[in-house]
């Protein structure tokens, strides 16, 4: 039987941490769906990508925030594509011509870029500091290097795009051109949701990183109007405890704000929705360990992406196996 592996998708086809891989699979979904070769920005897209989150694009430090990193945006770059792919396939929508659909790819693949610290920032020590305002820092980032790629006219669209996955602006206030850039928007905002939820290690990386992240980032506590501090998670373990409860308003999300347009995967994957399987499967662990009130029963061990995790990996979790699957 073979195991799905912790840096895979949700098809164990495709490696998640590497982005010239992740690029090749998306470059081949491209090239099937317009029947020509993808763009050179694109691939250039993908090796800035790779260059920033290593702390190689000029003015800024490597990725440090360890839930929200390159497998996390590359997640959900390579969901986004198979939603896209699906909805032409379904619709023939000329909605999402090549260059849309060039347009959505590269929009995902920086929506969290907005987490990365520049060089001369001195004031915060973490990207996770950057929380509460990441999605707007993003959206100034991909509105200054779009024209690089080719797209100095879809500059501030990708600006206001980036906002369905945050929730600065709601959603339907979003200021778009055009309907073919709302559904963009709807497909970038849906990838968000169901990628990371769908990650194999998805309950781990919440205990173990993005429980920090929100401590930092001011998501743990929050100061009311009148001075009182509301507690919402007490602990990573607390988060885990409540993920089903955040799964119900993610569903929400999914199908009414942005449209149900996930939908679409299942005409990529020939009529099974497989980020639904998996991320159904974590929330039902979820749901046991909730009851169970014991968080020892996360064991599985999430791939290292960042500096930090990579001194860090001590294996102490095996790095298959755990969550009731087999090694």
């Amino acid at each position: 039987m073979s195991v799905r592996r912790n840096d895979f998708d949700v098809t164990n086809s495709v490696n998640t941490t590497d982005a010239e891989k992740v690029g090749g699979a998306i470059s081949g979904i491209y090239q099937d769906l317009y029947q020509e070769d993808a763009p050179a920005s694109l691939r250039r897209a993908f090796d800035d990508l790779g260059r920033l989150y290593r702390g190689e694009f000029p003015g800024f430090h490597e990725c440090d925030t360890s839930y929200h990193d390159i497998q996390h945006v590359l997640d959900v770059t390579l969901a986004m594509a198979r939603m896209m792919d699906g909805c032409v396939r379904a619709t023939d929508a000329r909605l999402v011509s090549a260059r849309i659909f060039a347009f959505g790819v590269i929009t995902a693949l920086y929506h969290d870029c907005g987490y990365i610290r520049y060089r001369r920032d001195t004031k915060h020590r973490n990207g996770a500091d950057y929380t509460m305002v990441h999605v707007s820092r993003g959206a100034r980032f991909i509105e200054e290097y779009l024209p690089a790629l080719g797209m100095a006219d879809l500059a501030g669209v990708a600006a206001n795009v980036i906002h369905f996955t945050g929730y600065e602006i709601p959603i339907g206030r979003i200021r778009l051109p055009g309907p073919e850039f709302r559904l963009i928007g709807n497909f970038l905002g849906s990838a968000d949701i169901l990628a990371q939820m769908a990650d194999r290690c998805y309950l781990e990386k919440c205990h173990d990183r993005l429980y920090p992240e929100f401590v930092r980032g001011g998501i743990a506590r929050r100061r009311n109007g009148d001075g009182t501090e509301e507690v919402i998670f007490a602990s990573a373990a607390d988060l885990i405890f409540k993920t089903p409860r955040f799964y119900q308003g993610a569903a929400k999300r999914l199908n009414q704000d942005l449209g149900g347009c996930h939908a679409y995967v299942e005409r990529h994957f020939g009529g099974q929705h497989v980020y639904f399987d998996e991320l159904e499967k974590n929330i039902g662990y979820a749901r046991k360990i909730a009851v169970a009130g014991d968080i020892a029963l996360l064991r599985r061990r999430p791939a290292p992406t960042t500096e930090s995790e990579k001194t860090a990996d001590s294996g102490d979790r095996p790095a298959a196996g755990g969550n009731g699957d087999p090694l």
